[in-house]
């Protein structure tokens, strides 16, 4: 079923449709989801209540893009939703106080597994996680997530040059165990 009958059928109410869709994109949104909860189950229960959100809404998809993208959004927005309903975003730092701890040559991923991977970015603190999966896994702007996370524009670079520095020093560590 493509994407446009899928949307139509959704609209209409049909259950087939919709765990059609949920089937097509819940493996991919779990992903999204999993990077911004502090595990599994969390994310199992912000993916539930983003599939909610995306029936509820269907009929507003304008067709300005990929259903995925939509979707994507949407679980990217109620993962946010459910960390600020779960604690305050914080940790106000000036940029100079941590760009030193990164130099020019950055720490490449190139040895890594995805999973390794996933499990470093879980094990970042909230603010460091949550500014990092959106700057450089999701593509917002600084501005876009200041404005998302009700913070300056200068935290959400600070706490995106703190998880860069972060996974550097873990990926060091890594690399030193070998």
């Amino acid at each position: 079923m493509d994407d446009a009958t899928l949307i139509k059928e959704c609209v209409k109410g049909n259950a087939k449709a919709q765990r059609f869709l949920f089937e097509k994109f819940a493996p991919k949104m779990l992903t999204v989801c999993i990077r911004y909860a502090k595990n599994k189950s969390d994310a199992e229960d912000v993916l539930q209540d983003a599939f909610i959100k995306v029936f509820n809404k269907i009929s507003e998809f304008k067709k300005e893009g990929s259903l995925e993208g939509w979707i994507r959004r949407i679980m990217v927005n109620t993962s946010l939703d459910q960390i600020r309903k779960n604690s305050k975003f914080s940790n106000d730092t000036d940029l100079e106080a941590v760009s030193y701890k990164l130099e020019n040559n950055d720490f490449t991923f190139e040895n890594l597994v995805s999973e390794d991977l996933l499990k470093l970015i879980n094990s970042m603190p909230n603010g460091y996680r949550i500014v990092f999966n959106m700057f450089a896994i999701e593509g917002y702007s600084h501005q876009e997530i200041a404005s998302t996370l009700g913070v300056t524009e200068n935290t959400s670079k600070s706490q995106y040059l703190r998880a860069r520095s972060f996974l550097k020093n873990e990926l060091e560590k890594i690399h030193f165990e070998r």
